[in-house]
This record gives C-alpha cells, sequence and structure tokens, in this order.
C-alpha cells in the first residue's frame, strides 16, 4: 500500500510534466528551410506560436544561467539561482514586516467591534490596489533617504501588498474562538497577556499560518513588479531585461525558476505549520 502510494506520488506529477513538455513543443514555434519562387532556400517559421522556443532550445540557451547557478559574469548576466537569491533576499525583509505589522492589526480586528468599524472599510479599499500602484507612492514617501529611496519603497510595496491575507486570516481566527474559552480566562482571572499566550494565539494559530502562507505567495508574486520598475537587480528584473533584448528563451527560464521557488516556499511553510501544530 505505502509502495503504491509512493509511485503515485512520483507518478502522476512526472506524467504532468511530460504531457506539459509535448503540449509546449507542439505549439512552439520552428524554423524550417524552403525554395522560395526564386530557387534560394529561406528560412521559415512554423509551429502555432511561431515566436515561442520549444523546450529542447530552451535549455540550450539558457544552459549556462543553470549550469553554474551562483556565477557572476557581469551584473546582467549571473547564474540564475544568484538573481534568486537577490530577490529572496528583500522578500524576505518585506514578508517579516507584513506578518509583524499585520497580526496584531488582525487581532485588533477580529477583538474589538469599534476598531472593526473604524478600519475595515479602509483596509478593504487598500487591500485590491496593485502593486503597481504602491511602488511609485512607496519611493515618494521615501524619497529622503537618498540612495536608498528604491529600496525601502519596494520593501514598503512587498510589507503592503502582502500583509492582507494575515490581517484578514487572523481577523477570522479571533472570531472564532469559542466563547466558552475565553469565559474560562476570565473564571481562572487570567492577565491579559497570558489570556493572548495561553487562549487567543494557540487557539488561532491555524488561521495564521493560512494568512501567513497567503502572504508569503504574494510577496514573492510582488517582486517582479517591484523589480521591474526600481531595476533592482533580481530574477524580475532579469526577466524584464531579457524580454527587452527579446530573448524569450530567458523569459521562459525566469517564469519556470519564479513557479519553482514560490512552490517551495509555500511546501516550507507547510512543514513549519505542521512543526507548529505537533508542538
Amino acid at each position: 500500500m505505502k509502495l503504491k502510494k509512493a509511485v503515485e506520488t512520483l507518478l502522476y506529477p512526472l506524467v504532468g510534466i511530460v504531457v506539459s513538455l509535448l503540449v509546449w513543443q507542439a505549439i512552439s514555434g520552428g524554423v524550417t528551410t524552403v525554395k522560395s519562387p526564386s530557387g534560394e532556400m529561406e528560412e521559415v517559421r512554423t509551429g502555432l506560436v511561431k515566436d515561442l522556443p520549444g523546450p529542447a532550445v530552451t535549455w540550450e540557451r539558457t544552459r549556462k544561467y543553470v549550469v553554474e547557478p551562483f556565477a557572476k559574469r557581469e551584473e546582467l548576466d549571473q547564474g540564475i539561482l544568484r538573481f534568486t537569491w537577490y530577490s529572496l533576499l528583500i522578500v524576505a525583509k518585506g514578508y517579516f514586516i507584513a506578518i509583524v505589522v499585520g497580526t496584531p492589526i488582525g487581532f485588533l480586528l477580529g477583538l474589538s467591534k469599534t476598531f472593526t468599524r473604524m478600519f475595515d472599510p479602509i483596509i478593504q479599499v487598500l487591500r485590491p490596489v496593485s502593486p503597481l500602484a504602491w511602488m511609485p507612492l512607496g519611493v515618494v514617501l521615501f524619497s529622503g533617504a537618498g540612495r536608498s529611496a528604491n529600496e525601502l519603497g519596494a520593501l514598503f510595496t512587498i510589507a503592503v501588498c502582502a500583509m492582507w491575507p494575515t490581517v484578514l486570516n487572523t481577523a477570522v481566527g479571533v472570531r472564532a474562538i469559542p466563547q466558552d474559552y475565553l469565559n474560562v480566562a476570565k473564571v481562572l482571572k487570567l492577565s491579559r497577556t497570558k489570556t493572548l499566550f495561553k487562549i487567543l494565539i494557540p487557539a488561532t494559530l491555524p488561521y495564521m499560518f493560512t494568512g501567513y502562507r497567503l502572504s508569503l505567495g504574494i510577496a514573492w508574486l510582488v517582486i517582479v513588479a517591484v523589480e521591474m520598475l526600481t531595476g533592482r537587480i533580481g530574477i524580475g528584473n532579469f526577466l524584464w531585461n531579457e524580454y527587452n533584448n527579446g530573448l524569450y528563451t530567458s523569459i521562459i527560464l525566469s517564469i519556470l525558476t519564479i513557479g519553482v521557488v514560490g512552490f517551495l516556499l509555500d511546501r516550507a511553510m507547510s512543514l513549519l505549520e505542521q512543526r507548529f501544530k505537533s508542538i
């Protein structure tokens, strides 16, 4: 039974990957040499999407970024994992700010009806705003920081965009706490601090981690827009530069890298959640 489950766990994703590669190859463009009416040989692009490179071509043209993932040849010619590392550093900082700010706000929304009436409308208005809109505001807010203005603006954008899932899920978790738990706290005459750490946080933890996972995904999603606007070196900036240069193979490599890293971050957060639940 365990062997069957292990085989299915590995086999199904593998089949999905193979099918995806075949579909990609089928719709990608290629070059065929044909004879023109004048008798000369000409190269003609074929395929459903003529400018889309296939898997083999993509690998051939981007292999140097993968084979030497941490290489640094020039500022815009580095290994794909080095670009990714630059992006992960600023995402980690912005994400940390997001959960540090968002978690208390979520608790206040869940515990205080007055606070909710005052600030929930504002949160609902700001929550759908695109990172492309937040980034210019962030740069303006930190314009006095000189060379650090772009960096601080990027952190501001990541934090603002990423904190909303943490805020909303934490608030929902607090509101879902059974009234009996709070009654027990009153009977035992627990202080507010003990009530927070002994009852509120443990009961809300599953909701909080759901928010944290969603916030992490959004923080990683925002990095592309942030680096495109600021010119900061990273995976998003690499993608944008390669697009401007018409190098579609590098664009595909960037997209795949962003997707894989996002998946790994989500799995890591899931494992961390299970670890906390087992304590």
